[in-house]
């Protein structure tokens, strides 16, 4: 019979356990349901994460609410779907007229295609002075976008029909489809294609610096065993998400690259943790309470900050850039889930296990590293040097990004042999610079003559279409106004914004160049917000987790640095292009337009991952002896070697995207790969010990009221 003291004695046991101690053994006793639950949940989640790529949303590159968007909606609805979302379709013969046979013959065979396809609607022939070039040997051939289509069907519709389209080429006639809907598929292809070479080729790379940092080959392999699992249940669910509301392809291509290295940075400091334990415990289940009870913290406030970092992307108007951040936020839960509940099941089972396939230089290796010991010991005696120096480099990289400019991406960013490029080329060279961009003015039809003067009046506009009345009788008139410059110009922002300002206040301004520029403003308006919930946030969470005001205000406002210096560092090389030539790419001249917003999140995320392992480890070591010297110098010696290892690996999978021929992922390759270097050499293994060595006691101080309304929080086992 079970006794009074015994059961007062159980309790307090179970409460000294905390939270993830009682997580952690229930999943050491029960691991059989662990595992059957996770292959339950791979498997079930898996069978949808094949069709991932094919499935998810090819556009949604648009301000939500917009003007242009407006414009958009109105031409599907009252002009047969002659929006910017329509499929252009350009023919080109050097010898052959648009009116002869032969041409009329590929008019009736697009035709014949648009019609088999109804996400397709209304098919309008090139058309004398409009869409036929003044030599009379290239013309477009119009296919609408059906009234239900969204700008993803419309996108999935070329990526079905583009290959039919571009297989009309032949007897000296050429067919490229061109338009956003085309560009979009083109583009979101030859991404796809580089994303995947590009952690083909990571992967290996990765498992190298696995095996070098844990010296162990079964170690080493439980982050990818980790990894593989959170991704493919997070790819089946997207793909699950996606017939609830569309999710950008994007979402799973950064997904991809982010689970990979997060997850690794979890499994790292996990694994590592429960392989000191296992050295002071006489039974595994003993080794993965203490694991979970210590750096399970860290990696649950690590990946809430990763989440509460991407949750701020979602105030962004734009369904695209909404649904990455959504991709990764699924990603980053699953291989959280993973890492507190498979991982430590996995750790219990192996035991002793954890370190078969040991290497010679390992067999002899701890948890605490004398090298990152020796290193904390001489920031301890020496902090002022190596803040001053760290600063200095840090400001001196992020200067340039004062002059940064963003911009959606120019036609540049697709192959040079890629049919929307070819076409859109063709047709500039025929037609005149803007003719590729020409923006769309829908006005009630009292307004349309005035309408048209002062289009054709506008600074910046080269000619203007005549009007047409909409065919459904509801009273607007559609024109275009065709620019002077190329879409992508510096001169399209102020050319639209004059145009709107001479139009009639009913006149209302869209196509695909008014679309990219209003999404910029969106972006450029929201990124201070995003900013700035970002870092209270962040702020906030470390807070709680630390009990400490100036520390968890140090450790936010040090990952800016990172965030700056890498962006100054993208200026200097996508901006003015220096190593450009050594990259493999030409210049736009700015960098694209989403990069602020989304790179910050990613950039702070990671950033926090790292300010936690340290600050957590040090947190840990300062509840035992109070001793702030203790902490810094230990928190190095603990976290150090974690820290170095997890940005290695982290660098490896970014900088294989500088490889890739498109320029977003070399851009997102670059940018995170340089904010990851710089953040864990400059400010996590030097300025943060630095600040700790500075503030002494004061870093961990806290008021009394604080506490009182702080949850009782502790990294100490």
């Amino acid at each position: 019979m079970t006794t009074t003291t015994e059961t007062d004695a159980s309790s307090e046991k179970e409460k000294q356990l905390g939270a993830l101690g009682r997580l952690g053994d229930w999943t050491a006793t029960h691991r059989r349901w662990v595992f059957a639950i996770w292959a339950l949940l791979v498997v079930g989640l898996g069978a949808a994460a094949p069709s991932v790529f094919n499935s998810l949303a090819g556009a949604g590159w648009q301000a939500n609410g917009s003007e242009s968007v407006q414009v958009r909606e109105l031409a599907q609805e009252h002009f047969g779907g002659n929006s910017s979302a329509a499929v252009q379709v350009v023919i080109h013969s050097e010898d052959l007229q648009v009116t002869d046979p032969q041409m009329q013959q590929v008019v009736t065979e697009i035709t014949d295609i648009a019609s088999s396809d109804d996400r397709f609607a209304e098919v309008v022939p090139p058309q004398p002075g409009m869409t036929i070039s003044q030599d009379g040997h290239t013309g477009i051939v119009l296919i609408g976008a059906g009234q239900d289509s969204t700008t993803d069907d419309m996108v999935k519709a070329v990526d079905d029909h583009k290959e039919e389209l571009t297989a009309l080429s032949g007897n000296g006639i050429d067919v490229y489809p061109t338009g956003a809907s085309a560009l979009w598929s083109d583009f979101n292809e030859a991404n796809h294609e580089a994303m995947i070479k590009a952690e083909m080729f990571s992967w290996p790379i990765t498992l190298a610096i696995m095996v070098i940092a844990f010296g162990s080959l079964v170690a080493a392999g439980l982050p990818l065993l980790l990894t593989i699992a959170g991704l493919v249940a997070s790819a089946g669910g997207l793909v699950l998400l996606n017939a609830v509301t569309p999710i950008s392809v994007w979402a799973m291509n950064f997904a991809m690259m982010f689970a990979l290295a997060l997850g690794i940075d979890y499994a790292l400091f996990m694994v590592s943790r429960f392989r000191a334990a296992m050295m002071v415990h006489d039974t595994p289940r003993h080794a993965t309470i203490e694991t979970m009870a210590t750096a399970g913290k860290a990696v649950l406030l690590s990946g809430l900050t990763v989440l509460v970092s991407l949750s701020a992307v979602l105030l962004v108007p734009a369904p695209a850039v909404r649904t990455m951040a959504i991709g990764i936020m699924l990603a980053v839960i699953f291989v959280l889930a993973a890492t507190m509940t498979l991982l430590p099941a996995v750790m219990a089972a192996l035991g002793p296990k954890v370190n078969a396939g040991s290497l010679p230089w390992a067999k002899k290796q701890q948890h605490h590293s004398p090298v990152f010991e020796k290193w904390g010991h001489l920031l301890h005696r020496h902090p002022w040097p190596f803040a001053i120096v760290s600063l200095a480099i840090l400001i001196l990289l992020a200067l340039p990004v004062f002059g940064l400019k963003v911009a959606m991406p120019s036609i540049n960013v697709v192959p040079e042999d890629a049919p929307v490029r070819q076409g859109y080329a063709l047709v500039q060279e025929q037609m005149g610079e803007g003719a590729p961009g020409a923006l769309q003015i829908v006005v009630p039809e009292a307004d349309a003559a005035a309408t048209a003067e002062a289009a054709a009046q506008s600074t910046g506009i080269a000619m203007v279409t005549p009007p047409q009345t909409a065919p459904d009788g509801s009273g607007y008139v559609m024109m275009s106004a065709i620019p002077s410059v190329d879409p992508s110009d510096d001169q399209m922002g102020q050319i639209l914004s004059d145009l709107r300002e001479t139009l009639p206040a009913d006149a209302l301004v869209g196509g695909a160049p008014a679309e990219n520029l209003d999404l910029q403003q969106a972006l450029n308006d929201w990124f201070p917000v995003v900013v700035a919930v970002i870092l209270s946030l962040g702020f906030l969470l470390l807070l709680v987790a630390l009990q400490a005001p100036l520390i968890a205000l140090l450790g936010t406002l040090v990952s800016l640095l990172s965030t700056a210096a890498a962006f100054g560092v993208a200026k200097l090389i996508f901006q003015d292009g220096h190593g450009a030539g050594l990259l493999g790419f030409d210049a736009q001249g700015f960098l694209d337009g989403w990069g602020p917003v989304f790179f910050f999140a990613m950039i702070f995320a990671i950033a926090m991952d790292y300010t936690v392992f340290l600050l957590a480890t040090a947190k840990e070591h300062y509840e035992h002896t109070e001793d702030p010297m203790h902490a810094q110098i230990n928190g190095l010696a603990y976290s150090g070697r974690i820290i170095f290892a997890a940005a290695a690996v982290m660098v490896a999978v970014f900088f294989t995207f500088a490889l890739a021929d498109p320029l977003p992922p070399k851009e997102m390759g670059i940018i995170l790969g340089v904010a990851v270097l710089l953040d864990a050499t400059l400010i996590r293994l030097i300025l943060l010990p630095v600040l700790l060595r500075i503030t002494g006691h004061g870093a961990w101080w806290s008021p009394a009221w604080l506490k009182k309304i702080l949850p009782n929080i502790s990294f100490s086992h």
